[in-house]
């Protein structure tokens, strides 16, 4: 049987680059005491990575994911996660079951332990399946509620974009709320970003309304990704009515 996921790692270890890979261990924090702490690059850019994937797509299975995931690389996983999101829009399609795939990926959360295997990933999968199946979206309150588990509770508010794009903004707004005194600047950023979606996408009642409760007291970052699209007297508005 043909070792789908060796030769994958074995591909993508020859084509990492060590000055890359040194670039991309500072652009994601990998430092003493950064959120990145300890992760390996192999230094591989994202468009090979990709590339990759649509060679390995039509052959990978859910073995073959779960053995990229457990790789000491980031870009390996990163691979893995995407594969995984090929299988999800493959099972959809079938009309199979997606169940046993949701469970699966919140197992291998911790697996992404970065921003970028999180917001590529979550909202195409949780998303998607909170999207179909609105009653999963006690899954999100579950994963938001986790306190101290940084990556599950990114999966949990990035997973409501999906669902923003479809103007359905109660579980972000929701999430954000339980956010405001959230410690880390990831779920400020995050949580910023999703406001400001939904002010782009139809919503933007609802985000002021959010903003008009909430302003005095949410994070400077939160604030700021939120509020990126009003206008400038409305920014000012904002910024003074926080205090920030």
């Amino acid at each position: 049987m043909e070792d789908i996921a060796g030769n994958i790692e074995r591909q993508m270890t020859q084509l990492g680059d060590e000055a890359q890979a040194r670039h991309l261990m500072r652009f994601f924090k990998t430092g003493k005491g950064e959120y990145g702490e300890g992760d390996r690059f192999l230094g591989i850019r994202v468009p090979v990575s990709r590339t990759i994937v649509r060679q390995w797509r039509d052959k990978a299975d859910m073995a073959v994911v779960q053995t990229l995931l457990g790789s000491c690389w980031h870009e390996v996983r990163f691979v893995g996660f995407l594969l995984l999101v090929e299988i999800y829009k493959k099972m959809v399609k079938a009309g199979d079951d997606t169940a046993s795939l949701i469970r699966f990926y919140l197992s291998v959360i911790d697996r992404g332990n970065n921003w970028d295997l999180v917001d590529l990933v979550a909202p195409k999968i949780l998303g998607d399946r909170v999207l179909r199946f609105p009653d999963d979206r006690k899954i999100l309150y579950d994963l938001a509620e986790r306190h101290g588990q940084l990556w599950h509770q990114r999966v949990a508010v990035v997973s409501t974009w999906t669902l923003i794009r479809e103007h359905r903004y109660d579980e972000a707004l929701n999430i954000c709320t339980l956010y405001l005194d959230h410690p880390h600047d990831l779920i400020h950023k995050a949580s910023g970003w999703m406001l400001r979606e939904i002010g782009k996408r139809g919503g933007m009642r609802h985000l002021m309304d959010f903003l008009d409760a909430h302003a005095h007291r949410m994070p400077r970052t939160m604030l700021r990704y939120a509020i990126e699209k009003l206008s400038a007297e409305q920014r000012q508005y904002y910024l003074h009515y926080s205090g920030t």
